[in-house]
């Protein structure tokens, strides 16, 4: 049976507390071209109230973390997942220097919570809020101060939220194939065989890595890509597993959950381009597994 938090998030309102994640403030008069200058997208235009999402890359063009930039009128909030929000954080500093750009790192001193599902906007809102998804659904996020959590939790609550444990979170957003830094996107991935281009500025700029980046849009292809699966039965394979056609290893599983609405599994997986295409005979773990359209 589903969860009531999987069915608030595909149905109706979900609460999801994201306050381990990384919250780091950056100010100053040169925020917006420090920052425009260290992703991928387009920060210079980003105005008051607006949030976008991007990566880090390195000068070889791998993806370093991903972010999320919310603009508020005199601060850039930048919001990352748990792990790299040190290497966030030291990364950006190491490249102020004649810059008038101050970093404040507000996780310990803030909260983070989520509303999620088809009836998100019913919900009131708190604080500071950022037009972004954990697991694709419509809906927003709170940054509010700590000391506010127990009271906004218990307001969404009272106007019909239900909170989502981790494996609702994790089951919708493999559901609607969005990927996590971390599980789905590591340091060796480059940003086309993510396939989230929504998180890249093509006609920005000079930014760190933009050379990679251009090189492979120029050649047209990359060798991999990070692509929806739905696997038959309820077997969840192991991040890491292969996905096989044949005898010829055509990839590797990510991420993957059960799906109560499909009553499946569903997946990530780094696929060579050759085999995402329908008739490749795909198996995880000995089940029959079909690649997912885009969309």
């Amino acid at each position: 049976m589903p969860t009531p938090g999987y069915q608030a998030l595909r149905e109706g309102a979900a609460i999801l507390d994201l306050s381990a994640r990384g919250r780091i403030r950056a100010s100053g008069e040169d925020r917006k071209r420090l920052l425009h200058a260290m992703t991928t997208n387009h920060v210079q235009e980003l105005e008051p109230g607006r949030t976008i999402y991007a990566f880090f890359l390195n000068a070889q063009g791998r993806i370093q973390a991903d972010v999320w930039i919310h603009a508020e009128e005199d601060y850039l909030l930048l919001d990352v997942e748990p792990e790299v929000r040190e290497k966030v954080f030291a990364h950006l500093d190491k490249f102020i220097i004649a810059d008038d750009v101050t970093l404040e790192d507000l996780t310990a001193t803030t909260a983070e919570i989520a509303v999620e599902g088809p009836n998100a906007a019913a919900l009131p809102k708190h604080g500071i809020i950022l037009n972004a998804a954990v697991t694709g659904q419509a809906g927003f996020r709170m940054v509010v101060p700590l000391e506010e959590k127990d009271t906004v939790l218990q307001a969404l609550q009272a106007a019909g939220g239900v909170p989502a444990s981790a494996e609702d979170i994790l089951s919708v957003r493999l559901e609607n194939g969005v990927p996590r830094y971390g599980d789905d996107i590591s340091d060796s991935s480059l940003v086309q065989e993510t396939q989230q281009l929504q998180a890249v500025h093509f006609n920005k700029g000079c930014y760190l890595g933009q050379e990679i980046v251009e090189r492979v849009r120029s050649r047209g292809q990359v060798n991999r890509l990070l692509t929806k699966l739905k696997i038959e039965g309820t077997e969840i394979p192991a991040p890491g597993e292969k996905v096989m056609a044949g005898d010829q290893e055509a990839g590797t599983v990510t991420s993957a959950a059960y799906s109560p609405a499909g009553a499946c599994v569903r997946g990530l997986a780094y696929l060579r381009a050759k085999f995402i295409v329908p008739g490749s005979g795909l198996t995880v773990g000995g089940a029959a597994a079909e690649v997912v359209q885009q969309g």
